[in-house]
């Protein structure tokens, strides 16, 4: 079952949805087994009479007799049948858990798988924006891939649905046989109750009986304590232990039907809400995404449509602007005219510079050349005599000459 937290401690948030389990069935001691099936007055009369008659024909035996012990036997055989018919009941009973468990996973199963399929086709977990590829390159459609997925899952959905159907059947055919178990279960514990109430009278009328025959009869009042009342309260706990055996065995089948209900309502729920949340959301996702992408789309076209303006207008002022500063301006900038002008005074002084340094270098050149001349004039007669000195030795005799 479901429990939320308490109002003081949810103010200002969402309540915490949590879900426990229900209690397991708790157990039932001998001790507050009987009486949990009431009986009438009338069959605590027959019970009782019953009794009477029986402490009679014990107490009229002698100790000895087969009599006295046929009718210990008897008490040793006392609610026998009844026991074993309450144990039949409960171990059928036991049977009950592992068949249902055995049919209900098939439910467990359909409904976990109904709700991955739920989950995978959640829209919040699945992006709907273009994927990239490397984060540059787009490719695929998400949203497309995502309805294609969701109309392919629909077959599938359908499926679990049939088969949670078929489960929920199972559920309520298995809650109508418990019905008819606790029948059976609660007559048999009725059996068992007069069977205890039997077995609780007898003591009590045989611990009587036997502190009556301590002074008149020692011998049979001990026969009936060591015999008699032993058997009868091994009896009353074999009979108190399976009553409490029964009574836990009918409460836990109580149980597991408000168990079975509750499965049956979870799988309406999950039949219906649940699917029909998925629906609701799948349209508004698509919805939504249409949008999305119209939006996207015009916005797209308004800032187009900004940039277009804006860059006309940019383009406008700065092209007005250059042909309004080249129509004030001149053909030559001045700046370039004044660079012309100096550089040209600039080569004329420098000429004049060369000029007046070169006049000094000049002069310097010739008296050095002047020198020059005149010292060669000296060379060139020395040259001049010593020419003529050797023409003329051609017609002179050698006076060193030898005679051969």
């Amino acid at each position: 079952m479901a429990t939320a937290a308490p109002p003081d401690a949810t103010r200002g948030a969402e309540p915490d949805l949590v879900l426990q389990p229900p209690p397991p069935v708790r157990a039932v001691t001998a001790e507050r087994a009987a009486g949990l099936v009431p009986l009438d007055d009338t069959q605590r009369g027959q019970l009782n009479e019953k009794v009477d008659g029986f402490v009679a024909k014990l107490v009229a035996a002698d100790a000895n007799s087969p009599e006295f012990g046929a009718q210990v036997d008897a008490i040793t055989n006392m609610g026998r049948r009844e026991i074993a018919e309450a144990a039949g009941q409960s171990n059928r009973f036991l049977d009950r858990p592992v068949r249902a468990m055995d049919k209900d996973g098939s439910v467990g199963t359909d409904l976990a798988e109904l709700r991955r399929t739920i989950e995978d086709l959640d829209p919040g977990r699945h992006a709907m924006a273009p994927r990239k590829l490397f984060g540059l390159i787009p490719f695929g459609n998400s949203m497309k891939n995502y309805f294609d997925g969701y109309k392919s899952a629909q077959t599938h959905i359908a499926a679990i649905l049939a088969r949670l159907a078929s489960g929920k059947d199972e559920l309520l055919k298995d809650n109508a046989a418990i019905d008819v178990e606790r029948q059976t279960l609660w007559a048999a514990m009725g059996r068992l109750e007069q069977m205890i109430h039997i077995s609780r009278a007898l003591d009590a009328r045989l611990e009587d009986t036997a502190a009556e025959l301590e002074i008149s009869d020692p011998a049979k009042a001990k026969a009936i304590k060591e015999t008699a009342l032993f058997y009868v309260r091994q009896r009353s706990t074999d009979l108190l232990t399976q009553m409490a055996v029964t009574v836990q065995g009918y409460l836990a089948l109580d149980l597991v039907k408000k168990n079975n209900v509750e499965l049956v309502k979870g799988v309406d729920r999950a039949s219906t809400t649940t699917v029909a949340a998925l629906r609701t959301a799948v349209t508004v996702a698509q919805a939504m995404t249409a949008q999305k992408l119209v939006l996207g789309q015009i916005t797209a076209l308004n800032t187009t449509t900004a940039n277009i303006i804006d860059s006309t207008g940019e383009l406008l002022r700065t092209q007005t602007a250059t042909i309004h500063q080249q129509a004030a301006a001149s053909t030559i900038p001045l700046e370039t005219l004044k660079r012309a002008f100096q550089n040209i005074y600039t080569t004329m002084d420098t000429i004049d510079a060369f000029k007046v340094q070169a006049l000094s270098s000049m002069k310097q050149t010739v008296d050095v050349l002047t020198d020059e001349v005149d010292k060669s004039r000296g060379y060139i007669a020395r040259a001049e005599g010593a020419q003529t000195a050797f023409a003329g030795s051609t017609t002179t005799p050698d006076p060193f000459r030898l005679d051969r």
